[in-house]
């Protein structure tokens, strides 16, 4: 097995989230292989000794994968220092402590997958992996041919960010209002956002309706599902 990060590791097991792993080896509280960890340290969980407060480090209980469809105003956190709504609130029935792979910002809802599966997120979220996502924005104004090609095309951002190219098409229109269709093979920080306003258009709404063979479907905002044998099974083949 390939060695990781030791934060990356324990919260893989479910037992802090990243940032708190990171803050745990900076207080101390992390051995590996009996001395005191220190961060950039990686390991192995299959060779090396991992230790929180004096307690083994295992891979955790049975591992779980959750569809969630996140609502707006909802934020993409185990926690939220300024008390904002976030995803351990929408999960309290949920028997393993479970973490996002990737992202939507708090203003965007639709499809998240969870999972407590380190491998299969990293599995799912690296670029060779080539995973498509879908998303439905309304934008005002809407945009014209033109600049619908330069999106599909990829632009570069004002931050200098080159976006890869695109597949964007406009469904509906209607009083200024425009709907469109947008996936997406990359990730990058509020990408379609960014995009957008390049543009000169506003995001009214963003909702994301797929992530490679997974369908947000008829599920309720706010409740979540298990992904179906056949939904990872696609994944892993991929």
């Amino acid at each position: 097995m390939q060695k990781e990060r030791l934060q990356k590791i324990i919260s893989a097991a479910g037992l802090l989230s990243r940032r708190a792993a990171e803050d745990a080896i900076r207080a101390g509280r992390v051995k590996l292989n009996g001395r005191t960890a220190q961060i950039g340290d990686c390991a192995d969980l299959d060779a090396d000794d991992i230790t929180l407060d004096g307690k083994p480090v295992g891979r955790g209980g049975k591992k779980i994968y959750l569809a969630l469809h996140k609502p707006r105003g909802v934020v993409c956190t185990l926690a939220d220092e300024l008390g904002r709504r976030c995803l351990p609130q929408l999960l309290t029935d949920v028997p393993e402590r479970v973490y996002p792979i990737g992202r939507l910002d708090r203003d965007s809802e639709g499809l998240l997958l969870l999972t407590n599966d380190g491998a299969f997120a990293n599995a799912v979220m690296h670029p060779r992996a080539h995973i498509a996502k879908t998303y439905r924005a309304t934008v005002e104004p809407a945009l014209n041919e033109e600049k619908l090609a330069e999106f599909a095309g990829g632009m570069r951002l004002s931050d200098g960010e080159r976006t890869a190219p695109a597949r964007v098409n406009a469904i509906d229109e209607r009083e200024g209002r425009q709907i469109l269709e947008i996936v997406l093979w990359e990730g990058k920080n509020r990408q379609i956002r960014r995009m957008l306003e390049q543009l000169g258009t506003q995001t009214l709404r963003l909702k994301r309706k797929q992530i490679g063979p997974v369908k947000l479907g008829m599920l309720p905002a706010g409740k979540w599902r298990e992904l179906t044998p056949k939904e990872l099974q696609a994944f892993k083949t991929k």
